[in-house]
């Protein structure tokens, strides 16, 4: 789940890298770390952030660098263990996304050896294998090692001496950048569209040796070509334009999104053919992805007759369900380690795959049967609310598409609808939320699934505990934990579950805890029963949930804003979880 950046070619590497791992931050900023090789390697590394670096890479000079910005997994985020990791002589430098599941093992053998480790990290241990086995072909050397880790991995490797950066993938993301005489290699696009928009995307197993004059890909020894994508993204999607935090940005940019998200799913013809015909249908997702699934469940139950069973990413590789006909794998990033191999042992069982992911070439895109692409364009705040949006749109295209064109003209007045909503004065709400230390959000129906999101919104930013819950139970234990103190946020828009919404809100005022209501407009009885009344433009259930959502997105964003949280960058968080 960390960043790594690398960069060979005819201007200074150190800006390019840190510029490169300033977009990276989302996926970790415990500490960061640059390495750039001259004549010799310079490092320079820290704990903290590399937003905060000021002038302390300055000093680092030559035209090749790597460089790594980290969220911990083996040892506390310090100066020791932040990257790049060096070999005994000092030579050597590695950056590495990833896990190496056998690093003790192989630790305590080097060390048996004579190997002298100066950080408590399981990266160290490829620069020590490498020192090992060096004979001057860094490329062959790595590859040499490469069948000796355990885990995944995405590599970058300098050596003195070697005019060239070595790397390697398996089960991390890695992708090469094609400029104008120079190569670039990082976790994701983002780094690189300021450079460039030609891309390589590795596959598990590749390795690569950038040059001045060009790269070289091999896989199990053998030279490979790989395709030359080009990233429809503008810088400009990754800068914050005016907005103080990149979550508020991205809030508003959903009323497009969620159209663009609509039209690519009518131009997904393969996806859409594995899901028609089907009595049944799974779906694994993790995080807010796995809400979003949730919301297909009931959209697809609801309307499409098709029974859908979700699972949670990180559980199904252990306990997979029966599994047959077609899975659909959520995820934002396209890379999410869990998601993707609930996808690989769905294949191996027989079943069909199809990917709904923002990232073009990531690798669930390359390794499902089809794929439908959100068309978010790059989201680099932590909170997921642009891409979640994307996703939700895509369900209700994939419901109109089940149901040939029923919901088609209600969808198209949904991106308006959104646009309502982020004008809608909310301070109260937001004063009530900032002073509370725990939320309970409730919901029925399709608004269960958008109530879990909103309270993991909350508890992701603004670090208030937050629960959502299906609102009749509340009376199965959570009940107990009511007060006036308890805020509760209450969605009830009219619905076959409405009337018990009401009398689920009535219990809950009975207990003394105050309520926050979010409802359609002219809601009378519900204004009533609310201490806090939010009035929605009237919409059917399936436009509500998408204006429901982004509601309690900035419910969400005001009250961390007004608590002065750390709102895109959220302690111990990372965007890409590229790791179990």
């Amino acid at each position: 789940m960390c960043g790594i950046v690398g960069y060979i070619g005819r201007r200074p590497a150190q800006a390019i890298v840190t510029e490169g791992l300033k977009r990276l931050e989302y996926r970790g900023y415990d500490s960061f770390g640059v390495a750039t090789l001259d004549t010799v390697i310079t490092i320079t590394k820290k704990s903290g952030r590399i937003s905060d670096a000021g002038g302390s890479l300055a000093g680092l000079k030559g035209s090749i660098g790597i460089g790594h910005t980290r969220w911990a997994t083996h040892g506390e985020p310090n100066d020791r263990n932040a990257h790049p990791h060096l070999d005994c002589a000092e030579r050597i430098a590695v950056v590495h996304n990833g896990i190496i599941e056998n690093y003790a093992e192989l630790r305590r053998e080097l060390t048996e050896r004579g190997h002298t480790f100066r950080s408590e990290t399981d990266t160290e241990v490829i620069a020590h294998l490498v020192e090992e086995r060096y004979d001057g072909d860094l490329l062959a050397t790595l590859e040499e090692i490469i069948p000796l880790l355990s885990g995944s991995f995405a590599i970058l490797l300098l050596a003195e001496g070697e005019d060239r950066i070595v790397a390697a993938r398996m089960a991390s993301p890695l992708v090469i950048g094609i400029g104008d005489r120079e190569l670039l290699a990082a976790s994701d696009v983002t780094p690189l569209i300021e450079n460039t928009r030609r891309v390589i995307y590795l596959e598990d197993g590749d390795s690569v040796e950038l040059t001045r004059n060009g790269y070289r890909i091999r896989n199990g020894g053998m030279p490979v070509e790989r395709e030359i994508t080009e990233v429809d993204w503008d810088i400009e999607d990754a800068r914050l334009g005016g907005f103080p935090h990149y979550m508020q940005k991205e809030i508003f940019e959903q009323p497009q999104v969620f159209y663009n998200t609509l039209q690519a799913v009518r131009e997904s013809p393969d996806a859409l053919d594995l899901l028609r015909g089907r009595d049944r249908l799974t779906i694994v997702a993790c995080g807010s992805s796995y809400h979003a699934g949730l919301l297909y469940k009931y959209l697809l139950e609801m309307y499409c007759g098709v029974a859908v069973l979700v699972e949670q990413g990180s559980e199904f590789k252990y306990y997979p369900p029966p599994l047959s006909g077609t899975v659909i794998g959520i995820s934002q990033s396209g890379e999410t380690a869990d998601t993707l191999a609930a996808l690989k042992m769905a294949q191996s069982r027989g079943c069909k795959t199809v990917a709904v992911t923002n990232v073009v070439g990531s690798t669930i895109t390359r390794m499902t049967d089809a794929t439908i692409h959100l068309r978010a364009g790059p989201e680099m705040s932590v909170a997921a609310t642009k891409s979640f949006i994307a996703q939700l749109a895509a369900g209700l295209g994939i419901t109109d598409a089940l149901t040939d064109g029923s919901h088609a003209e209600e969808n198209t007045r949904i991106n308006v609808r959104i646009e309502e909503i982020l004008t809608i004065p909310i301070t109260e709400a937001v004063g009530l939320c900032s002073s509370a230390s725990s939320l309970f959000y409730i919901g029925r129906g399709l608004f269960y699934p958008a109530a879990l999101e909103g309270a993991l919104k909350m508890k992701e930013i603004s670090y208030i505990h937050a629960e959502g819950y299906a609102a009749g139970e509340l009376k199965h234990g959570p009940f107990a934990l009511l007060s006036g103190e308890t805020p509760v946020i209450a969605i009830a828009i009219p619905g076959a579950a409405y009337p018990v919404m009401l009398s689920n809100i009535k219990e809950i005022k009975a207990r003394g805890a105050p309520v926050i209501a979010i409802g359609l407009a002219g809601d009378i009885e519900l204004a009533e029963l609310a201490d806090i009344f939010i009035e929605l433009p009237k919409a059917p259930e399936s436009t509500a949930v998408a204006t429901v959502s982004v509601l309690l997105q900035r419910l969400a964003y005001e009250t961390a804003d007004s608590l002065g949280r750390d709102i895109d960058k959220p302690r111990n968080l990372a965007k890409s979880v590229t790791v179990e």
